[in-house]
């Protein structure tokens, strides 16, 4: 029972130290800056792009800053163990 409470713990402060971490994906001036809990920050936009080239790079950015966030969880739950 002790060591699911430890286990509880280690959760919540990996869950709190997430919030304050924040990961970035820039491409050709567009950049997306991500936190911890995969919450999208902010996003800054290149106006010499076109739009749907805007579209495509913003979606592309968005799923890079996720997996790094992703790696970040993994690499901190395996240092928790």
């Amino acid at each position: 029972m002790f060591d699911k409470l430890k286990q509880i713990k280690q959760l919540k402060a990996l869950q709190d130290s997430l919030k304050s971490e924040m990961v970035e994906s820039e491409n050709r001036g567009v950049k997306v800056v991500v936190n911890g809990n995969m919450q999208v920050e902010s996003v800054k936009l290149n106006n010499d792009l076109s739009l749907s080239e805007q579209e495509k790079i913003v979606k592309d950015c968005i799923n890079d800053a996720f997996k790094q966030v992703q790696m970040l969880v993994a690499q901190k739950m395996t240092k928790m163990q």
